[in-house]
């Protein structure tokens, strides 16, 4: 029991495991991808907008540049050095350097090749890195262009800040997202741990230790499915223990007839006429034993095999008027009068053999439990017909009504006690249902048949 007990808890921790790993598995390869999407674009976005920020500089230094106050070159020259700006401005006509801030080399480098290699890129290479440039002209003719630049390394160490905090941010919800999935996944298994463990008890066959599973959704589903099937299981295999107890004392009773009348005449303790009673008794309980098995058999077939099933296009209503023909001397044997009322067609795809063998069970149990009458009644829908088979006997007892149909179940007119088990079979293997009831007044039973329609 012990080692059960810590399989079943190693089986829920490697399927927590599995889920907990699945789940980050999951967060981690979106968080990667995320972020690269994240930080290749930033740059462009870096980019992009240091070139609005060098387009609002250029705007600024074209309107002092184009001022005609005298402290024009006073304040251009005090905002270049506080601002410190990465600055060129050249004459693409007579390839003059008109100002720079930048290196000698960079600059006459951009204005060599302004034309062939940098006007169309955003980002230009110079001797001491890469800048991020706004170009313009800055007269009408537009000879003089000015270049205005930032460092790329300034928008690279942005780029590297925004990575590290995105990182923390994303470390920090993976772990809080562990976490939940944890507590999630912990909440989804241990109701799979309890269901395991019921269905653990239906293979021990502990069907009434079964209990409810809290649990939601699809798993509450199963849960339930799971004790339908214990309580379907339960039932069965006790149906089972009972039919073999009633079969072996239906079966044991004609055998022990046959053994002693053999074993008397064998010793000679019958003789003459007292010998051919036994002998008549011998062969009376053999056909009795052989009708027993050949039902017994015929049950099993209708439950497992298909090949005794021949189903086809058949009126009922001819079915029923055979049946009533054959139960007629039935009938005026025990004087009882047998009614009908069914002159119509009904059509249904039906083994017309095996539904008139259970017409005939259903029309001589009626006939034999009952005391002067049996009323067959037809009720026929666009569905369905429905046929009931009335006696005025004394009815079904309370106690044998809920176990009526079962295998070697008998009143006090029965035989072998399987005939209504077989038309309950072969009803229900037709597509239809039968029950039985007591008439609310009066007295007697009632058998109601349904079969559907099938044209």
């Amino acid at each position: 029991m012990g080692t059960w007990i810590q399989a079943e808890g190693r089986g829920v921790m490697k399927l927590l495991y599995q889920l907990n790993t699945a789940f980050t598995a999951l967060i981690v390869v979106l968080m990667s991808f995320t972020a690269f999407f994240i930080y290749s674009l930033l740059m462009d976005m870096l980019i992009q907008d240091e070139q609005r920020q060098l387009k609002a500089r250029s705007e600024l230094l074209v309107n002092l540049i184009n001022d005609p106050g005298e402290k024009r070159e006073t304040q251009l020259a005090q905002l270049l050095q506080d601002r410190n700006y990465p600055i060129l401005l050249f004459n693409k006509s007579n390839d003059q350097i008109v100002f720079r801030t930048l290196s000698r080399e960079t600059s006459f480098s951009w204005m060599e090749n302004y034309e062939e290699k940098w006007i169309e890129e955003e980002v230009w290479e110079g001797q001491s890195g890469k800048y991020v440039v706004y170009d313009f002209p800055i007269n009408s003719n537009g000879d003089q262009i000015m270049v205005m630049a930032t460092p790329l390394n300034d928008l690279q160490s942005v780029q590297t800040e925004f990575a590290l905090r995105m990182l923390l941010i994303f470390f920090l919800g993976l772990v809080v997202a562990i976490i939940i999935s944890y507590f999630l996944t912990r909440r989804l298994v241990t109701p799979l741990s309890r269901l395991k463990q019921e269905v653990q008890k239906i293979e021990r066959r502990q069907f009434h230790s079964v209990q409810p599973v809290q649990a939601s959704g699809e798993i509450k589903e199963v849960e339930q499915s799971v004790r339908e099937m214990a309580a379907e299981l339960s039932r069965y295999i006790h149906s089972q223990k009972q039919f073999f107890q009633n079969a072996s004392h239906e079966l044991k009773t004609p055998l022990m007839s046959i053994q002693g009348y053999a074993e008397g005449i064998r010793d000679g303790v019958f003789e003459g006429p007292s010998a051919e009673k036994g002998l008549n008794v011998i062969v009376s309980e053999t056909e009795r034993l052989k009708k027993i098995v050949n039902e017994m058999i015929l049950l099993a077939k209708l439950d497992s095999s298909e090949d005794v099933y021949h189903p086809e296009r058949t009126d009922l209503i001819n079915l029923l008027q055979q049946s009533k023909d054959r139960m007629i001397p039935l009938a005026k044997e025990r004087q009882v009068d047998l009614k009908t009322n069914f002159d119509f067609s009904f059509y249904s795809i039906v083994d017309p053999e095996r539904v008139l063998q259970a017409l005939i069970n259903i029309i001589s149990n009626a006939i034999r439990h009952a005391e002067s009458e049996v009323s067959i009644h037809t009720d026929v829908g666009s569905e369905e017909i429905i046929i009931k088979v009335t006696d005025d006997g004394e009815g079904i007892s309370e106690d044998l009504l809920p176990q009526l149909f079962q295998r070697f179940i008998k009143g006090k007119e029965g035989e072998t006690g399987l005939g209504l088990a077989i038309s309950r079979a072969i009803i229900e293997r037709s597509g239809g249902k039968i029950q039985a009831s007591n008439l609310k007044e009066g007295k007697g039973a009632v058998f109601e048949i349904r079969l559907p329609r099938k044209d």
